[in-house]
């Protein structure tokens, strides 16, 4: 029955076209975004593990950035912490040279100075960023951020420890560096500058009595327990004299009878004669001495005098350098394992960033190749349903012609 108030396959091709326009509309959707759930509408679930997701992904790559950070204060540390290692192994070359016989102490000192500068200035580079591992206030556990984890208690960041207690050099408070600190040692008294070319002389009067003063000797500050021996000409007989001084006085050792030395007013060394014979001819030369053995000190890399060491002392000193070296060493390991470690998180926390987008991408993406097929059948029903359209609606005009 046909009817001019109802078109039913009207009504139906209508339908059926707004079906396959809203499908189509979908589908367009899709292939211009290239997901699949682009909006909360669209699959609610979906795109909230998505967004969830997408936003951890984003806080992994800041992870990865403060990877990085980290990987960078390590290798600053480990660059300095490898110079600081050469530098020791110099410094123990310095001392086993300086234990050999008759070897100039002072000019070895001189090359040690510039070792314990170095030392110093390899420390206190090694900063990235304001950190520094190696010179530190307090040894304490320095973190870097290693990866974003979410469980079912909530979100939580896991780190890698670095206990800068095994790797700082100098510290300014609490327990010592690696550098610092020392072994107790006993300074050798050391020689008397500026000695060798005093000298005095004179004619005593005819009784053999008489002073004579050793011009420049007033230089030399005496203190207990320094020594000086020098050589005593009395009318052509020389006699070898030792004196040690015990703060206050003279004691004088193989001097001829009736010498006696002082310390006068000016601070000079002043010889008192009685009885040298009449009109003595009297010369007094071929001072040395040696200042009094100092108290026993600690010692280490970074306070190194060996100027005033003993042969025992040095080799004690060698082999604390040695043990210094060691601690360094074990530390220098400890850094190239947390670097090491770090590269390693770097590789990870990257494929776990690609997984966890390709699991957002199993669940959002659309399958171009599926919605391409989908959208070429879709134009095709669009058409058909625009033909049947057409169709419905002719058959009034077919009606209209029985009336003719």
């Amino acid at each position: 029955m046909s009817s001019i108030n109802t078109n039913a396959g009207a009504m139906t091709a209508l339908q059926t076209l707004k079906a396959t326009n809203k499908n189509l509309d979908v589908t367009q959707g899709r292939i211009s975004t290239g997901f699949r759930v682009s909006e909360a509408s669209h699959n609610a679930a979906y795109w909230s593990i998505a967004t969830t997701m997408r936003s951890d992904n984003n806080a992994m790559s800041t992870v990865k950035d403060a990877l990085g950070l980290g990987a960078a204060q390590v290798d600053i540390a480990y660059t300095a912490m490898d110079a600081v290692k050469d530098t020791l192994d110099t410094m123990k070359k310095k001392l086993v040279a300086a234990s050999q016989p008759d070897i100039d102490k002072v000019a070895i000192q001189k090359e040690i100075e510039q070792l314990k500068n170095d030392l110093q200035t390899f420390a206190e580079s090694a900063t990235f960023s304001g950190g520094n591992w190696l010179k530190v206030d307090t040894a304490e556990t320095q973190k870097v951020v290693a990866s974003f984890v979410r469980s079912d208690s909530g979100v939580s960041l896991a780190t890698i420890d670095v206990d800068t207690s095994k790797t700082a050099l100098f510290t300014t408070a609490g327990t010592d560096g690696l550098l610092e600190g020392g072994i107790e040692v006993t300074p050798e008294g050391a020689a008397i500058e500026g000695l060798g070319s005093l000298t005095g002389s004179a004619t005593l009067d005819g009784d053999g009595d008489g002073t004579i003063a050793i011009t420049g000797s007033d230089s030399v500050t005496w203190a207990d327990g320094d020594s000086l021996s020098f050589t005593v000409n009395i009318g052509g007989t020389a006699s070898p004299v030792t004196a040690e001084y015990d703060g206050s006085a003279w004691t004088l050792t193989g001097a001829p009878t009736g010498v006696t030395l002082t310390v006068n007013g000016d601070g000079e060394l002043e010889f008192a004669f009685a009885d040298a014979g009449d009109d003595a001819a009297v010369t007094i030369s071929g001072f040395s001495g040696t200042h009094a053995a100092g108290d026993a000190e600690e010692m280490g890399v970074t306070n190194l005098d060996i100027t005033q060491l003993s042969a025992a002392d040095l080799e004690k000193m060698i082999g604390h350098v040695d043990e210094v070296f060691g601690k360094v060493t074990t530390a220098a390991s400890e850094l190239g394992a947390i670097k090491t470690r770090i590269g390693s998180q770097q590789d990870f926390v990257g494929k776990i960033m690609d997984a966890v987008a390709r699991g957002v991408g199993q669940l959002v993406d659309a399958d171009m190749e599926e919605e391409s097929t989908r959208l070429q059948a879709l134009q095709v029903q669009q058409q058909l349903g625009i033909q049947a359209l057409s169709i419905a609606n002719g058959n009034t005009q077919n009606i209209l012609s029985l009336f003719r």
